[in-house]
């Protein structure tokens, strides 16, 4: 063999190998007997499993095919005569496997015996493996210096052995271990539950791996932190159970991070659900307490807090007033005004707080200075000191409050978004010991980052809504004339946050005649475009109102306006509103007659409730929305009696949640017929019943009741194609004016009368028929069948005529023309005296 004893010079005979004899299990050793003329008369499946022999194959044959290297035959033979002296031999040799593998194997050869007659030698062979020796020393070196914390307990989970790692991570030394319980030494941590987790293990034989747990360390008791543990059964070679092993890993550091990784992804679903900036604001501390902080106070500028106030400062700037402050002045005219908007606490109340939400706050921590607002970073004070931070001592409420609530740990992060200036977050701990540390300022900031982002939206959207409303209630009209002919109110509710907003509007316009008009309409779209939108779209009505145009006529003027307007919008909408598409009820009361003329352009029909309560929707064509063109307006004409009340309202009013029109139109006449409630109860009434909620678009109602003007306010006479009638008329004037008590009219009265009725026998064709209307004005008319309106002149001083309608102009409130389906009536208006107003 190459190597028949490892430890024999080549050549030589073997001697007994002063390594340790090798103890062989001859159940699992490849064995074989061999004969002393050295043939093999014996072999195992053991054999067969190491060499891949059969036995047929090698029985009957030397066992020296076997060795790797014929020079070790030699070598056998001397070993084969030592074994026959009656000493067994073991050691090293190499042999050749039947694929023509050689391998290495642990070989021992008995001492010789007799079987049946012959003499016979037991070989045993097992092959060779890397073997690790490790002396105990170096087992004890390596438990002991481990940087894993490594314990044995006892099936009692009694202290029995434990490394200096394990020392080191629990603060406890190990003396005061040994021979106990955790729950006697660990109080802090989740014993219970650590030693139920040992149990279960002890009892099923099955690891516990990687259980992750959060204690205090005795060490350091301030800060808390985090370990990964893992549990073992310690058993036998039977399998008894002899009781635990367990390692432990401080994982501090990584739970860290995945604490603050989750609290800045958990913020966005927490902050910043409204466009409102005080919520906002409140929302970022609400969320850092406590897992983050114990005290957090979120300070906005005064611009930002309240949305009146001027605009917010650009980085890098300092605000106007402030003065050039010198880095750490820390003057009073250098801090900047900023207002108390989020505050919250561990503890119930907030008692730690010097200010209150809403309350001005007068300080910034060091640097004192709005240079930190503007271009500072993030300060970090770990340990609080109320007698020698500057900031506390200029403050002694602070500084006291430092004191009695154990404020110990602090950062300040400037809140800045899109390089503007939005005010300043601080983070303080007092409950939680563990101070903040260096790797807390990135998650601070970006907490206040995402938190400041939200701040400048809802700033933004708080400005744009704020002049949107104020425009809008602007254009919306202060008081609403009904005159004798109505009673009118109104209500009018923009739409919620999410869309701001809208165009919605409604007016009441007196017209000549004691004729009303009553107006409602809505633009497509929301914000301040479609606030001013809609007033160019009041306005525009209130000038064909001012032509007393019957209100279909009116809609195709109103139409023809639209268009022209739509060219004049940019490209792509860029606005977001659109003139086209608006809508609008255009309706013309007459409380004479008690008839109301009314068209539509796409609006929702109106409700009318007769006196009997009887709730109904007249039958109006709906005409197409503005801006179409081409297409008709078709007016109807209903009797609305003394008492009667009709409603005008925009779709916010009926689309509810379910967005079916034809249930809201129908839950608004329902709520319509309510009896007994004032005008204005019953307008407030409506709109609460009806409101959906959220509310997606304005809503505008406007109700008005009609009065009829009776016929001892009202006289007309027909006028006789005689110029003499004129001096009957004055005088049928003067005598009516009087009964009235109108008496200081009497004079410009008269005047009026002889003008309007001259120009008609001189200009115009009959029937020509005087009416006089007392109402909150005195009306005087002429009615002719002539379309031809007549035209104010400036007379000369050398002309002997044309100075009457320009008489009539300087006598009377206002005048002109309206025509009608027999030809055209010339109207004036007088204020009447004090005393009948």
């Amino acid at each position: 063999m190459a190597s028949a004893g490892s430890h024999s010079a080549p050549g030589a005979e073997p001697s007994q190998p002063s390594t340790p004899q090798l103890s062989f299990d001859t159940a699992n050793d490849a064995t074989v007997v061999v004969a002393g003329t050295g043939t093999v008369i014996g072999w195992t499946h053991s054999a067969q499993d190491l060499l891949g022999y059969r036995a047929a194959e090698v029985v009957g044959r030397s066992a020296g095919f076997l060795l790797a290297v014929p020079e070790d035959r030699v070598r056998v033979a001397r070993i084969v005569e030592r074994c026959r002296a009656g000493a067994g031999w073991s050691g090293v040799a190499d042999v050749r496997r039947r694929d023509g593998r050689c391998i290495e194997v642990d070989l021992r050869i008995s001492a010789s015996f007799h079987l049946d007659g012959r003499e016979c030698f037991l070989a045993s062979a097992r092959e060779r493996r890397p073997e690790w020796t490790v002396g105990q020393s170096v087992l004890d070196a390596f438990l002991t210096s481990s940087p894993i914390g490594i314990a044995v307990m006892s099936p009692q989970l009694r202290y029995v052995w434990m490394n200096d790692a394990l020392e080191r991570i629990g603060g406890v030394p190990r003396e005061q271990r040994v021979g106990r319980r955790m729950s006697e030494v660990l109080p802090g941590l989740e014993v219970d539950v650590i030693e139920t987790l040992m149990r279960r293990v002890l009892d099923t034989g099955i690891p516990a791996i990687d259980y992750e747990y959060r204690g205090w360390s005795w060490s350091d008791p301030h800060r808390e932190r985090a370990y990964s543990t893992s549990f073992f059964p310690l058993t036998t070679g039977d399998g008894t159970v002899t009781g635990i092993c367990y390692m432990v890993l401080d994982v501090t550091d990584r739970w860290k991070a995945q604490q603050r990784l989750a609290l800045v992804n958990d913020a966005g679903a927490s902050i910043g659900s409204t466009l409102d900036v005080v919520r906002t604001a409140q929302e970022l501390a609400d969320f850092a307490v406590p897992r983050f902080a114990d005290f957090v106070t979120v300070d906005l500028l005064e611009p930002v807090a309240s949305p009146e106030a001027p605009g917010p400062w650009p980085s890098g700037t300092a605000p106007c007033g402030t003065g050039a402050a010198r880095p750490g002045a820390g003057s009073a005219s250098s801090r900047p005004r900023m207002r108390r908007a989020g505050l919250s606490s561990v503890r119930e109340g907030c008692p730690e707080a010097v200010y209150r939400v809403g309350d001005l706050v007068d300080s910034v921590p060091p640097r004192h200075d709005v240079r930190f607002l503007t271009d500072g970073e993030p300060l970090l004070i770990p340990v609080l000191d109320s007698v020698r931070h500057l900031w506390a001592v200029e403050q002694p409420a602070k500084g006291a409050a430092i004191r009695e609530f154990g404020l110990h740990s602090l950062i300040a992060v400037p809140m800045r978004a899109r390089d503007t200036v939005l005010g300043l977050t601080t983070f303080i701990r007092s409950l939680n010991l563990s101070p903040f540390e260096p790797d807390d300022v990135l998650p601070a900031r970006e907490l206040v980052a995402r938190a400041a982002v939200c701040v400048d939206n809802a700033r933004r959207y708080t400005h744009e809504h704020a002049a949107a409303l104020t425009l809008q209630r602007s254009l919306l009209p202060h008081m609403l004339p009904g005159g004798m002919a109505l009673d009118v109110a109104s209500s009018y509710l923009p739409a919620d946050a999410k869309d701001g907003v809208g165009g919605d509007w409604f007016d009441v316009i007196p017209l000549s005649s004691a004729r009303v008009a009553l107006v409602v309409g809505d633009v497509v779209g929301h914000g301040i475009s479609a606030a001013a939108t809609m007033g160019r779209l009041r306005t525009a009505v209130h000038t064909l109102a001012d032509m007393d145009l019957p209100p279909d006529e009116l809609l195709a003027h109103f139409d023809d306006l639209v268009l022209r307007l739509s060219d004049e919008e940019p490209d792509g909408g860029a606005s977001g509103t659109t003139v086209l598409g608006a809508t609008c009820l255009y309706a013309v009361y007459d409380p004479v007659t008690q008839l109301c003329t009314m068209a539509r352009a796409g609006h929702p029909p109106p409700v009318v409730v007769s006196p009997d309560g009887r709730v109904n929707f007249p039958e109006l064509p709906a005409g197409p929305p503005l801006g179409l063109g081409g297409l008709p307006f078709e007016a109807a004409e209903i009797e609305l009696p003394e008492g009667s009340l009709i409603a005008l309202y925009t779709n916010g009013l009926i689309e509810g949640r379910d967005r079916d029109v034809e249930l809201g139109m129908s839950r608004l006449g329902g709520a319509l017929a309510q009896r007994g409630l004032p005008l204005d109860a019953l307008c407030a009434t409506v709109v609460e019943q009806l409101l959906p909620v959220p509310q997606p678009d304005d809503v505008a109602l406007l109700l008005a009741r009609t009065h009829e003007l009776s016929a001892e306010h009202v006289v007309s006479w027909d006028v006789p194609p005689d110029p003499a009638a004129v001096a009957g008329l004055r005088a049928r004037t003067a005598r009516l004016l009087r009964t009235w008590g109108l008496e200081e009219l009497e004079m410009t009265t008269e005047l009026i009368v002889s003008e309007l009725v001259t120009n008609a026998l001189r200009h115009a064709t009959g029937p020509i028929r005087l009416r006089l209307l007392r109402q909150s004005v005195l009306v005087c008319e002429v009615s002719d069948a002539s379309s031809t309106s007549p035209r104010l002149r400036h007379a000369r001083t050398t002309d002997e005529g044309g100075r009457g309608l320009f008489l009539v102009a300087q006598l009377t409130r206002r005048w002109g023309t309206r025509h009608t389906p027999e030809g055209k009536t010339i109207w004036t208006e007088q204020e009447l005296p004090a005393t009948e107003t």
